[in-house]
């Protein structure tokens, strides 16, 4: 695992988003040029990073499942679930390489392997101390309304 130092922080430099153009671009796998290069890192590593993957994945699949849907021939009914099956079957290899797909991504944009990783340890730790403080100040609340009832 590389060092927490190694992963980049963005939040120095101004975050640009892509227009919708550059974004179905960058969707499709392609790069974005170097002033999205903030944005790509926190496409990747934002609190909502699976969610951002599940949209681009669905995205990229809306073309073979429109093709699907429009040009093969028989029922609707069909159809539809040679698409339906599609999507599931692409969904559960997009969730099977998502964390190689991010760092891929990353890497594309010019930061070093292993930032994604980084950054989404960093995140959860915080997470963790949060959800920590919290339980440790909902004791310490506890604590005082039974010292209270009980006359300590």
């Amino acid at each position: 695992m590389p060092p927490e130092s190694f992963a980049p922080d963005p939040s120095d430099g101004e975050v640009h988003r892509p227009d919708p153009a550059r974004w179905v671009w960058y969707a499709f796998g392609g790069s974005l040029p170097e002033r999205y290069r903030a944005w790509v890192f926190k496409d990747t590593t934002t609190r909502t990073w699976v969610l951002r993957h599940v949209a681009r994945s669905l995205v990229q699949l809306a073309v073979p499942i429109a093709a699907v849907l429009i040009f093969l021939p028989g029922p609707f009914w069909i159809r539809g679930m040679a698409a339906l099956g599609g999507v599931l079957l692409g969904l559960i290899f997009s969730f099977a390489y998502m964390t190689e797909t991010v760092e891929h991504r990353l890497v594309r944009a010019g930061y070093p392997a292993g930032s994604a990783a980084v950054a989404h340890q960093r995140a959860a730790g915080q997470r963790e101390e949060a959800a920590s403080a919290r339980r440790r100040e909902a004791g310490a609340r506890r604590a005082a309304r039974y010292r209270a009832r009980s006359g300590r």
